[in-house]
């Protein structure tokens, strides 16, 4: 179970509001890792909650009995960090609502097993947000079973290539 994951983005307050728009939830601010960090959290069962830091915003251990903090280094760029998040809106609200922003958004189904909204917030950070269909076809296809199962094909259609 996924409680909380974080992101960077160039305007982390404007991200921040618009996954709330997604989830139905609430962005705050969220000051302990940086000055310009915000959270946004779903109001759901869980607690589930999604950071946004700035963009050069890096994550350090810390000495001792003490918590990570933020550093900026003034890197910016892609990154592999992403997160599937679910939204009660349809394909077509989700999509305007990213139209709305500039940031390209496209449907697709992964590994023929479920659909996302594939979205690119500001350009550069992927997130993929599922509607209520598509978080039902993640919930019946996503098991370490058809996981191997989907392996088993990959790599059989390789083997005959």
């Amino acid at each position: 179970m996924l409680f909380h994951i974080s992101i960077a983005a160039h305007d982390p307050q404007h991200v921040a509001r618009v996954i709330a728009e997604f989830w139905g939830g609430e962005a705050l601010e969220f000051p302990p890792v940086s000055d310009n960090g915000w959270i946004v959290l779903a109001n759901d069962a869980r607690g589930t909650g999604l950071e946004v830091f700035p963009i050069d915003t890096v994550l350090r251990e810390a000495d001792g009995d003490a918590d990570a903090y933020g550093e900026a280094t003034g890197l910016v760029g892609f990154t592999a960090t992403h997160a599937a998040i679910g939204s009660s809106l349809t394909q077509e609200q989700v999509m305007e609502i990213a139209a709305r922003e500039g940031w390209p958004a496209k449907y697709r189904k992964r590994g023929g097993m479920f659909g996302v909204v594939e979205i690119w917030i500001e350009g550069r950070q992927m997130i993929e947000v599922l509607t209520p269909e598509m978080q039902a076809e993640y919930m019946s296809t996503m098991s370490a079973a058809n996981w191997r199962a989907m392996l088993e094909s990959v790599c059989a259609s390789a083997a005959l290539a």
